[in-house]
């Protein structure tokens, strides 16, 4: 058995992981505790479990699937939860998964260094929007290291392959992944280092939202993810990085999430609060899972949580049981309170999310209209 990693949380909690499947719910716990959703990963592999029967079967998206309230995984990192209950089930009755982390939701940008022995591409390749001149030698150029440490030297940084500040995870196949803290609730996205347009570098992949990286302490057929040092912290995406990421395109343009529904037993909750008008206690459980987004620094599904939140009271608006002043700034303080520094993006949803509510009053008793 391998030597026992210890991988302390961030209430002084020591929780102990050693490179072997049984420990999965020890290290699931342990990422759902710092905020990162996780998901299981099929036995000795570093994919998603596999769906069952039924979504093997009918075509549907992620967010039209019901087996996540049936206890189910399905979809992969779509999946990921905090919740304790979900975790406990999955990881108890199966320890041979792994452990999965959704980037995005977790506010993770991972950059994933790949050693693959393969030719080099071509020099346009090598970092993808600087050219490098014939003068420049590259010979001994051979993974994913030293094109990132290339692109530190031009920038008179240090490598995030050295940065010792940071949460660094091996790979068994020689690799390694630096964990970084997203900031300013920007949603950074996955690219591939050996493809073209959004690329990092050569053999240089990044991690962050639409996908998902594999937890420390997580054993596959070919080996362990062993955490280096004893740093288990993922530090803030250094500024230049940031650029770098921007510059190659890994920051979408921004988006509005499209107005939703209210779910149906949110409806029933609201309904059954009665007539007349809308109480204090009413409106703060609307407001409850925006309040809840607070417990971490980003992501948590804030923007999601908004917009059902607005989207509910401008059904109670339509309804003559809240006014549209008292409605708007009661989401306006929530959210200022839970993302400060974000109120016109939060003005955005708020407007989109109340706009759509309003086209389905909420009336007690009598239902949806």
């Amino acid at each position: 058995m391998p030597a026992e990693l210890r991988i302390p949380s961030s209430d002084s909690e020591r929780l102990p992981f050693k490179s072997s499947v049984a420990t999965s719910l020890a290290t699931a716990v342990w990422c759902a505790r710092r905020g990162w959703p996780v998901h299981p990963l099929a036995a000795g592999r570093k994919t998603p479990a596999g769906n069952c029967s039924r979504c093997r079967t009918t075509q549907h998206p992620p967010a039209d699937c019901a087996c996540l309230s049936a206890g189910r995984w399905c979809h992969g990192f779509h999946a990921a939860t905090l919740d304790q209950r979900h975790i406990t089930q999955w990881w108890g009755t199966h320890p041979e998964f792994g452990v999965g982390i959704a980037c995005g939701p977790a506010s993770l940008v991972v950059i994933d260094i790949d050693a693959h022995p393969t030719q080099p591409p071509g020099r346009d390749r090598i970092l993808p929007g600087i050219p490098i001149g014939t003068n420049v030698d590259l010979r001994g150029l051979a993974n994913g290291f030293h094109t990132l440490g290339v692109l530190a030297a031009l920038r008179g940084q240090r490598s995030p392959a050295d940065d010792d500040t940071t949460l660094r995870v091996r790979t068994p196949s020689g690799g390694l992944h630096v964990w970084y803290r997203a900031l300013d609730n920007r949603r950074w996205r996955c690219s591939s280092g050996s493809s073209q347009g959004t690329a990092l570098a050569w053999q240089v992949d990044v991690r962050a939202h639409g996908g998902y990286i594999i937890a420390p302490g997580t054993t596959t057929r070919d080996g362990t993810y062993t955490p280096m040092d004893q740093v288990r912290e993922p530090a803030a995406l250094p500024h230049w990085l940031a650029q770098e990421l921007e510059r190659t395109g890994h920051l979408p343009a921004p988006s509005i999430p499209a107005p939703r529904s209210v779910p149906p037993r949110a409806q029933q909750a609201v309904l059954a609060a009665g007539g007349g008008r809308a109480s204090g206690s009413l409106i703060a459980s609307v407001l409850a899972p925006v309040e809840a987004c607070g417990a971490v620094s980003a992501g948590a599904g804030f923007s999601d949580s908004l917009n059902r939140a607005a989207y509910t009271l401008g059904g109670l608006v339509a309804a003559g049981r809240l006014t549209q002043e008292e409605a708007e700034l009661a989401l306006t303080r929530v959210a200022a309170s839970v993302r400060p520094g974000q109120e016109r993006r939060a003005a955005q949803i708020i407007r989109s999310g109340m706009v759509a509510g309003q086209q389905h009053p909420l009336h007690a008793r009598r239902g949806i209209r």
